[in-house]
């Protein structure tokens, strides 16, 4: 594992970019597993400035998202596919017909997560998957549990989760109780993976995930066994690392 200890949060957004628009530089048309948040907006928003300047090309890029709520239509300001048109798909040339997100209005769950798996197969698999981490560990809508869920899946939202996501809703209520999500499995089989994370809030939650045992209760911890990941994070967020706890 790699980590880049960054100095803020505009610091990790621009490492962050670095490496995602290496990857596209170096393969035009890689498979790119995209996240949505707080956390890679920064990047995103760098991301389009290099656009503008042709530093980087899209137009052969395919994105893969990682998640998307269950119930909420794409014209709802408050799902994922709304989130990455306005924040990154809408200000630069990725072709539509390359962007990919779970449909959060499919009547069988159980077809969409196999439709969703077989579609990312038949990309040849993901080059770069940027990530986030939640305060409880999960990474896309992986929650914490008895095993690690290999397949994109159906969940059912922790309380957690919950309230993380709740400032983005009129109300709690509001908040959908379930999201597609890729599985495990197709986030591990990423050849490259890169996490995001910034703030002192987040220190705890890393320290457990990199520091500690691998366990589905923690879902991030499974990146311990990848050969490729790049950890930045802003030097709150690493507060807790141990000096020599993970290789840099």
């Amino acid at each position: 594992m790699r980590i880049y200890k960054a100095k803020d949060y505009a610091d990790m957004s621009r490492k962050a970019a670095n490496i995602i628009s290496a990857q596209v530089i170096i393969k035009p048309n890689s498979v790119l597993g995209l996240a949505t948040g707080s956390s890679p907006i920064g990047a995103y928003r760098q991301l389009i400035e290099w656009y503008r300047k042709g530093d980087v090309d899209f137009r052969k890029v395919t994105s893969i998202n990682l998640d998307e709520y269950r119930g909420l239509p794409q014209s709802d300001p408050q799902s994922y596919s709304y989130f990455m048109h306005q924040y990154f798909f809408d200000h630069v040339n990725v072709c539509p017909q390359n962007i990919h997100i779970p449909d959060g209005m499919a009547p069988d769950p159980q077809e969409e997560c196999r439709r969703y798996d077989t579609l990312i197969q038949a990309c040849g698999g993901i080059d770069l998957q940027l990530l986030g981490i939640g305060h409880n560990g999960h990474i896309g809508f992986n929650e914490p549990g008895e095993a690690f869920e290999k397949r994109t899946h159906c969940v059912s939202l922790s309380s957690s989760t919950i309230e993380a996501n709740k400032r983005f809703f009129d109300n709690e209520e509001s908040v959908p109780r379930q999201a597609y999500t890729m599985g495990m499995r197709s986030i591990m089989q990423a050849k490259q993976i890169l996490l995001i994370v910034s703030g002192e809030e987040k220190a705890e939650i890393v320290k457990e995930a990199f520091c500690g045992p691998v366990t589905p209760q923690v879902p991030a911890s499974a990146l311990q066994l990848h050969n490729n990941v790049t950890l930045v994070g802003d030097q709150a967020a690493l507060s807790l690392i141990p000096d020599g706890g993970i290789d840099e």
